[in-house]
């Protein structure tokens, strides 16, 4: 036996008297060591679950799945899909919380069964939204045609099915708006126009799944409404369609008082990307620093990482070269400069050479002795009372 071998099983052990207490707490070691199993460490591990408790039995499964969101390495699926069939209904939602899209087929159509079958609604309501990854899967041609028809058939069934809960349907309305299938765009546009609040909200989801921006109109609207779970699925609907033009909504949505909507404003804008939304990101970024909003500084920091994957070699989903410039000179004046209103415009503009032209263009002012005068002063002092003024209206939403 290797000694790397050795160490694994003797890290395994200890990990597993740590379970056989209900009291004792589950250190980074305990939980890595759950990764991977299989052979007679997963049947020790079989043996032992049922004979937890339940409050141990949600607390493993809840920290499993959120250490393989951090950890891409670490893999729970040998533990947490035979907890889809927990007795528990709080695990069997924590589990499907953790299945993921390289999941095998068994595993599909058990969701399938919960979806449909399961006596909790919360269950059936996670269970179909957890679908929709597949419901992507099958359209990039990744399924059996005839698996990914049923499958479609299946999340269609409980979304029209009155009697349900409207959780779940609202949910199997989401895991569909990743299908092109034709009538999907109905759906929506009905849901959108439902009297319940959560069913237009899943429409808004659905709409930015689509890749489809015959839904700007409606996200647009909806980034201005006064509910916040409205404004929450439309920005992030505008950042999955990358609507440019919601950018200047985006901007004011990123001082929101509801942290959720700030953040999810902030990932769109990096979704967007683009030297506007960068300017944007990078005062974000200074306002989190001085007040050591970590949290913040943390979605800022990934926002631009992203914005950085967009430019020449970024193949934008829609052309809004065509959309009305003095609008959005109007929407952004008081938050960004004209050349970065230009650029918004400009999607195959190469941001480098237009840096570097811009710095052509100074030194020229420079040596001919224009832009040095008190004109540009002034403006400059317009432009501080613009950045003022937003970031005071932004104090208030």
């Amino acid at each position: 036996m290797s000694p790397l071998v050795k160490d694994t099983r003797v890290r395994f052990q200890r990990a597993i008297e740590l379970l056989r207490n209900p009291d004792a707490v589950l250190n980074a070691e305990a939980i890595h060591s759950l990764s991977d199993l299989d052979g007679d460490s997963l049947d020790t591990f079989l043996a032992l679950w049922p004979q937890m408790s339940i409050e141990r039995r949600r607390s493993l499964i809840t920290r499993l799945v959120e250490t393989a969101e951090i950890n891409f390495e670490l893999d729970f699926s040998t533990i947490i899909h035979p907890a889809l069939t927990d007795p528990d209904p709080e695990v069997r939602v924590a589990a499907i919380e953790g299945v993921l899209e390289d999941s095998p087929r068994r595993v599909i159509e058990q969701l399938m069964q919960l979806a449909q079958n399961d006596p909790f609604s919360e269950v059936r309501a996670a269970a179909a939204q957890a679908l929709g990854q597949f419901v992507l899967k099958g359209e990039l041609g990744k399924l059996p045609d005839a698996f990914n028809t049923h499958l479609q058939d299946t999340i269609l069934a409980i979304y029209h099915n009155r009697s349900e809960d409207l959780d779940v349907r609202r949910r199997a309305l989401e895991a569909i708006g990743n299908c092109s299938r034709e009538g999907v765009t109905e759906l929506i546009l009905d849901a959108y126009n439902a009297d319940e609040l959560m069913m237009r909200a899943s429409a808004v989801f659905a709409m930015g799944r689509t890749c489809d921006g015959i839904w700007q109109g409606q996200i647009m609207q909806e980034l201005s409404s006064e509910h916040p779970e409205m404004r929450y699925e439309a920005a992030r609907a505008a950042g999955e369609l990358e609507l440019r033009p919601a950018l200047p909504r985006l901007a004011e949505l990123a001082y929101d008082d509801d942290r959720q909507i700030q953040e999810v404003s902030i990932w769109a804008m990096g979704e967007i990307g683009g030297r506007a939304a960068n300017k944007v990101l990078t005062e974000l970024a200074t306002m989190a620093e001085s007040t050591d909003d970590n949290v913040l500084m943390e979605a800022v920091e990934e926002a631009i990482a992203a914005s950085s994957l967009s430019g020449t070699d970024h193949l934008a989903l829609f052309d809004y070269s065509e959309y009305d410039d003095e609008y959005m000179d109007e929407e952004l004046k008081h938050l960004l400069d004209d050349d970065e209103i230009d650029d918004l415009y400009d999607l195959n503009d190469d941001d480098d050479e237009a840096d570097e032209d811009d710095e052509d263009d100074e030194d020229d002012e420079d040596d001919d002795g224009v832009g040095s005068g008190d004109g540009d002063d002034e403006d400059d002092d317009e432009d501080d009372e613009a950045d003022d003024d937003y970031m005071d209206d932004d104090d208030d939403l």
